[in-house]
């Protein structure tokens, strides 16, 4: 297998760099030296509103003009670079502003508030303890799949900071891939099987296999069962995602944060067998030279499923070829059931910075796609968002739930490598404020008022989330009566 670089990372020596702290730090060191802000920006060549900007932390600053503002406030770099806030007043608004930009206060219908020189100390402390005191109920008030849905948060942003690719599980699917001599192209049903024979393991299908299971392993006898009959997208990756779990030691998980990452951590390993890493990589940077990459090339040439190969896309196009994407998984309903990003593309979130079950804009491809009638062909749009401007391509697939598109998309200035660039489909979104989709038209909210009364499709599970003594939703009764009933009658059977 060629070797194959990984990216080499930015080249920008301000990457750790906290701008509110810069900001006000230059601005403490501009007072002392009885400078104006005008006095300063003339200095440095740039406009006072320029300067004002980098003194309220909007805006990073290159390394070179940190050296041209430390030269004329008569101070090192790193005196501008100190970790620690120039004085309690600074300390004081740099947390306010963090505050302002954090889930929670975005959750709530305030408005920003500006950090002056009339805004006391005293009234700031206020204000940061007040939302201190909101925090702490929020979690303390989380029910169970409260729980889960944080450390479903830590976890994707453990992801978006690794670029979503994992070395270590990339090793482990090559190894996995040479033990059965597989040498590219797709992974048949057949080379499958054969892998689970390499590792001891016999498969079968089974007409009784309990509804809240996927699949079922028995370590003791070396069987892994699964369901006849039952529909599902791939077989290959509900046997490999067995496999996965087997080979990485999983045992049965503990708590939500266990589950979740041995989720993350098995589906990855699954996904990059079927898409091994240098087949993968061969066909991606071969349509990036030609500026045509597209998901649905990935997909035909691994023969899997769109939403497989779009996640697979995740886990390389940072690492390998540079280019930060965001990925959506979203119910024909508007509900977010998958979520990941390390574009800066801004998520609707809820005050705990859950993604999953939030609305998408209306606005965004995600939505737009289910508007087009011809679903054969890609479906691309840009949009311009309060962050900036976003392409994406989204496409549309069939679950036991309904149907659901799934898209990836990435900044502007990465759109050139991508097919479907051309488009000329725009829309904007200025979500999450709500007059962008969120809130009718009065004209209709006047012609409807009084005389509407819907009757709401409610989730089964909206008040029992989990079912009663695990926090798994597996019937642990009928799974292990299940496991006594198929149980090989002696050692000697292994069929």
């Amino acid at each position: 297998m060629a070797h194959h670089e990984a990216a080499p990372p930015r080249e920008t020596a301000d990457d750790d760099f906290d701008p509110l702290l810069i900001g006000q730090r230059i601005r403490a060191r501009r007072q002392e030296r009885g400078l104006s802000l005008a006095e300063l920006a003339a200095a440095v060549q740039r406009a006072p509103s320029q300067l004002s900007v980098i003194e309220n932390g909007r805006r990073e600053l290159k390394l070179g003009e940190l050296r041209r503002i430390a030269r004329v406030l008569e101070v090192g770099v790193e005196d501008l670079l100190d970790p620690e806030p120039p004085n309690r007043r600074a300390a004081l608004e740099i947390a306010l502003e963090r505050v302002q930009a954090g889930t929670l206060y975005q959750s709530l219908p305030l408005p920003e508030l500006p950090v002056r020189k009339s805004l006391s100390d005293a009234a700031i402390e206020t204000i940061l303890a007040l939302h201190e005191e909101l925090r702490r109920l929020h979690e303390e008030r989380a029910a169970t799949p409260e729980e889960a849905r944080r450390v479903n948060g830590q976890l994707r942003e453990e992801q978006s900071r690794a670029g979503n690719y994992d070395a270590a599980l990339e090793e482990v699917a090559r190894d996995l891939l040479e033990q059965i001599g597989h040498r590219g192209g797709p992974l048949s049903q057949s080379k499958v099987s054969l892998l689970a024979a390499k590792l001891g393991f016999s498969l079968h299908s089974v007409p009784d296999l309990p509804h809240s299971t996927r699949s079922i392993t028995d370590s003791e006898h070396m069987r892994i069962y699964l369901p006849l009959g039952r529909s599902t997208s791939d077989p290959r990756s509900t046997v490999l995602q067995a496999i996965a779990a087997h080979v990485l030691g999983k045992g049965e998980p503990a708590d939500y944060g266990e589950l979740l990452r041995q989720r993350v951590e098995t589906n990855y390993l699954a996904s990059a067998l079927l898409m091994p890493e240098g087949g993968a990589l061969d066909v991606l940077q071969s349509a990036k030279t030609q500026r045509e990459l597209s998901v649905e090339d990935l997909r035909d040439e691994f023969a899997v499923s769109y939403e497989t190969a779009a996640h697979r896309f995740t886990n390389l196009a940072t690492h390998h070829l540079g280019i930060p994407v965001h990925f959506l998984k979203v119910h024909a309903s508007g509900t977010i059931l998958k979520a990941y990003q390390n574009d800066a593309v801004r998520f609707p979130t809820d005050a705990l910075g859950a993604v999953e079950g939030q609305r998408v804009c209306r606005w965004w491809s995600a939505r737009r796609v289910f508007r087009s009638e011809d679903r054969m062909r890609q479906y691309c749009q840009y949009t311009d968002k309060p962050g900036g401007t976003y392409w994406c391509t989204s496409h549309i697939e069939s679950g036991p739930g309904g149907e659901f598109s799934i898209s990836v998309g990435t900044a502007y200035q990465h759109t050139k490598w991508f097919r479907g660039r051309e488009t000329t489909v725009r829309h904007a979104s200025s979500c999450p404020d709500p007059h962008c989709c969120r809130e009718p038209d009065p004209a209709l909210v006047d012609r409807w008022e009084g005389s509407v009364w819907p009757v709401a499709r409610l989730h089964a599970s909206l008040l029992a989330a989990m079912p009663t003594g695990t926090f798994t939703g597996v019937d642990r009764v009928t799974m292990l009566e299940f496991l006594e009933r198929h149980a090989p009658a002696g050692a000697a059977d292994g069929a």
